[in-house]
């Protein structure tokens, strides 16, 4: 099971590279596990930052809702983390058993693990994967 975050997400929809094929892997070989609020985010990142039409944004959305477990955001896990934003989202991965968690985000990467899940960069995932 893989959580991945909104920045993996958006680069993932919006350009042509790893995480890309991140995402092509997980969806092919592995659960991805997301939260309401990373549909939330990413449907707003790519209308507002990357100018796509709504009706793209829908049918992104309802793309990874067929695809994707769903984490719970509560119980919040107990941890102390400056951007007190982004512990909902690692609540809802560690919630919804997700054993890797992939970002970009380099603050919540120096956790490197919460649990039994680990937390990669997406390259790092990428190379895992390969046995690179």
């Amino acid at each position: 099971k893989v959580f991945l975050d909104t920045n993996v997400l958006a680069s993932a929809f919006a350009t042509r590279g790893l995480c890309a094929d991140v995402l092509r892997e997980v969806l092919g070989a592995h659960e991805l596990v997301l939260s309401e609020r990373i549909l939330s985010e990413l449907r707003r990142i790519l209308v507002e930052k990357f100018d796509l039409p709504d009706e793209i944004a829908d049918e992104i959305d309802g793309f990874l809702r067929e695809d994707a477990a769903f984490g719970n955001p509560e119980p919040l896990i107990d941890l102390v983390f400056e951007d007190h934003d982004d512990v909902p989202i690692l609540s809802a991965a560690v919630n919804g058993k997700a054993e890797a968690f992939v970002t970009g985000d380099k603050a919540i990467r120096s956790l490197e693990q919460i649990g039994s899940m680990r937390i990669h960069m997406p390259r790092e995932f990428w190379n895992e994967l390969r046995n690179v």
